[in-house]
């Protein structure tokens, strides 16, 4: 299977499932809990998956899926290809505010990050590219943002980590030109593919920022856990990706004090 028609398989499925969501705002949600009242799943997030997961097992029968809901938010490895799905990111928005929500599917393979695909949904900004690809919104090419430092650029931040000064989140803020909290990993993401944040410090899971990944590793931005780590693709992690001066800015004047 070429890396090509894998690209424009996506592509279709992607426009397919934004026309069914865009359709589905239209309609009463049927809207659920899963750790509290602000941690959301609605019944499109699942239909939405559910369509996902059957177009993989159809065409790529022998790949691995990792995704959020329904069972699939677990894997053993990243051996292998794997899938790494998030239907609907940003679900919050998508009730609250029918915009600012995105869908995010990564592919890789024994653990790299072959390609990656973030879309605003309502704004109708596909941001893709892979490996050795560069990045692409919609047909036009990305050309990598300035490596900016801290204090030259706005940031996106998690509202709780903000609030709580977790990991001196206040800090971080107070030294660059101003914090966005957007409340979609998807948008912040795509906020620095464009050159307009120059990081992004969060509380995410692997279908949170696996797509963005591989994204940032194509316009040079630096990522890891908060505190430096390699990213663990299991359960929820403190986040933080930014251009290269503002990484070691925010590790040295920050995080490590």
């Amino acid at each position: 299977m070429t890396t090509e028609k894998m690209i424009i398989e996506i592509k279709e499925w992607l426009k397919e499932a934004a026309g069914y969501i865009k359709v589905s705002l239209t309609n009463e949600l049927s809207i659920s809990q899963k750790s509290g009242r602000t941690d959301l799943v609605t019944n499109i997030d699942e239909e939405t998956q559910a369509f996902f997961i059957k177009k993989i097992k159809e065409h790529y029968p022998n790949d691995r899926i990792l995704a959020e809901e329904k069972g699939f938010n677990k894997i053993d490895s990243l051996a292998g290809r794997v899938w790494i799905i998030d239907p609907i990111d940003g679900t919050m928005n998508f009730v609250m505010e029918q915009e600012n929500f995105c869908i995010m599917i990564a592919v890789f393979e024994e653990g790299q990050g072959q390609l990656g695909f973030i879309y605003d949904v309502m704004q109708d900004e596909l941001y893709w590219g892979g490996k050795h690809l560069g990045v692409m919104c919609n047909d036009e090419k990305v050309d990598p943002p300035k490596d900016a430092r801290l204090s030259e650029g706005l940031i996106g931040m998690n509202a709780y980590m903000y609030g709580e000064n977790i990991y001196s989140a206040k800090e971080i803020g107070h030294a660059s030109m101003g914090v966005r909290i957007s409340g979609c990993a998807g948008i912040e993401l795509i906020a620095m593919l464009k050159g307009n944040h120059i990081g992004y410090v969060s509380n995410l899971s692997p279908w949170d920022y696996a797509a963005g990944l591989v994204l940032l590793d194509e316009c040079n931005f630096k990522y890891s856990t908060i505190e430096g780590s390699p990213l663990s693709f299991s359960g929820r992690e403190y986040f933080l990706a930014a251009t290269p001066h503002a990484y070691k800015e925010i590790q040295e004047r920050f995080i490590l004090k």
